[in-house]
């Protein structure tokens, strides 16, 4: 019985040496950690279970039955994150590069299957050299199987991507499918083509950083939702953004214990938007100062910074938050920031996750580049997705709402539950100047009828109470009771119950 014992140590110690030491040490020569070592930070300390430890490849060519090392490249099991269950796979560079096998795949549409028996959410961590081209067609075979996993959990499950090494070719779209992805600057990229096949085509010159990069994915392609310094931040911060998230999309959102008072008030809020009208400010403040414990996790910081997608908590429950941000473009809805709140938005509501609105929108933005690039059927992603929303939505506006735009930020046309304005807010088709230089062009040669024309404009208009009268507003708040009124908006809604007319599916402008 001993040797017998014995054995299976040995055989697991063999397992978990994977590639063998010289390439853990050059893993951590590039300042990278190993598939085992990642998992550890990522989940509760002695929660792993780990699935199929010794499974091998079986492809003979090549000189490849002379090359069985146990796991086969990948690491798969599940465990929990702060006690609550997640599967995970976590691919091991060491091993023949991280290469994606027939097994490999097997492995990982196995803890795909039980997440979704089990309800509970996949993180995958890529590192990997791609498709191993010794198997062939078999491992092309292998990416498919798990493509068509990522898209029946689609919905179903939260699954989060982890960019923590080279993850190419057909790699890219098990990740692209995902809920979220998140990368490690100066160590990770995702490119369909690598940059000697561009200079190849195209004649190109570029390096895998520009082409693929952290921060081309996070500031330029909107591929990416966030980028860490190194593994370490990444695990730490993966393990945070969890804790927001459902298991899946009939488990409910998450309550932690909270030690905010619902009832706080912020004076401070009361003197957030300026005087002057043109005059931007930082959303971000007024989310903050909502929050419980002012803690808020945004999604895409980098791209399309005129709006604020992320997750807060109210009363220790998760909320999405999706604001206009004066600071950048006015605040002004576009063609990225329509395809990046409109993706946020169907998230929340795929997994019942109350969404928070404030808004302060001049309109869209103009222009021949906007027009060209489809900004009519990208800001229709955006209000397609708060129309179809049956998640409880509050909105408070806070200054501008303008057009077109006021409609489409959850307005109460729109089936928002409720609508909140600051006593600040502007509710009309345009701002004053274009209104009154449209109505009354043929007095624009009079410079003080116009002024006056300008402010009995203003007067009737440039304020709440015309919406507020119509019921389009349910009320007119203090800025500095907004958490309280914004709390309490929210657990009155928990028992909100909305369906969609039967459908298979929608077919969302895309």
């Amino acid at each position: 019985m001993r040797e017998i014992l014995d054995e299976l140590e040995r055989r697991r110690e063999a397992a978990r040496r994977g590639g063998g030491e010289k390439r853990i040490a050059v893993q951590h020569a590039k300042g990278k950690l190993t598939a085992r070592e990642r998992l550890e930070l990522l989940l509760d300390e002695g929660s792993f279970e780990e699935f199929d430890m010794f499974k091998t490849h079986r492809c003979t060519e090549f000189g490849m039955d002379k090359v069985q090392i146990p796991g086969d490249g990948v690491v798969t099991g599940w465990g929990t994150i702060n006690g609550r269950q997640v599967y995970v796979f976590s691919q091991d560079f060491t091993v023949l590069g991280g290469s994606l096998s027939e097994t490999h795949a097997e492995k990982i549409c196995k803890i795909m299957d039980m997440a979704l028996r089990n309800g509970a959410p996949v993180i995958g961590i890529n590192d990997s050299g791609g498709a191993r081209i010794q198997e062939g067609v078999a491992s092309l075979a292998g990416y498919a199987e798990v493509f068509q996993r990522n898209v029946l959990a689609s919905g179903v499950i939260p699954q989060i991507s982890l960019i923590m090494g080279p993850c190419a070719g057909g790699a890219v779209y098990s990740p692209a499918m995902t809920d979220f992805i998140f990368m490690v600057k100066d160590s990770s990229y995702m490119f369909v083509t690598g940059p000697d096949v561009v200079k190849t085509v195209t004649g190109e010159m570029v390096t895998a950083e520009e082409l693929g990069g952290a921060l081309t994915h996070t500031r330029k392609s909107s591929v990416a939702d966030g980028a860490f310094e190194n593994d370490v931040e990444a695990l730490l911060e993966i393990r945070r953004f969890f804790d927001f998230l459902p298991l899946s999309n009939r488990s409910g959102v998450p309550e932690l214990p909270f030690f905010d008072d619902p009832e706080r008030i912020e004076p401070s809020l009361d003197t957030l938007v300026p005087d002057n009208p043109n005059q931007p400010y930082d959303m971000k403040e007024l989310i903050v100062k909502v929050a419980d414990e002012g803690d808020f996790f945004e999604i895409q910081a980098d791209f399309a910074a005129n709006i604020v997608t992320g997750f807060i908590r109210l009363e220790g429950r998760t909320v999405g938050v999706v604001a206009n941000q004066p600071l950048v473009l006015a605040g002004v809805l576009d063609i990225d920031s329509a395809r990046k709140a409109a993706r946020f938005v169907r998230f929340c509501d795929a997994f019942d996750i109350p969404i928070l609105t404030f808004v302060d929108v001049p309109g869209f933005l103009p222009g021949t580049a906007q027009e060209y690039g489809g900004v009519i059927k990208h800001g229709a992603k955006l209000l397609f997705a708060y129309a179809e929303a049956t998640v409880p939505k509050v909105t408070v506006i806070t200054r501008k709402a303008y057009g077109g735009a006021y409609d489409v930020m959850a307005s109460k046309h729109l089936r928002g539950d409720i609508n909140y304005a600051w006593p600040t807010a502007e509710i009309a088709v345009m701002g004053a100047k274009g209104a009154v230089e449209i109505l009354y062009r043929n007095e624009l040669d009079d410079p003080e009828k116009i002024a006056a024309r300008q402010r009995e404009y203003e007067a009737r208009f440039a304020n709440p109470f015309v919406a507020a009268e119509r019921g389009f507003i349910d009320d007119v708040i203090m800025p500095r009771s907004t958490r309280r009124r914004v709390c309490r908006a929210f657990a009155g809604l928990r028992g909100k119950k909305l369906e969609n007319p039967w459908k298979k599916h929608d077919n969302i402008p895309l």
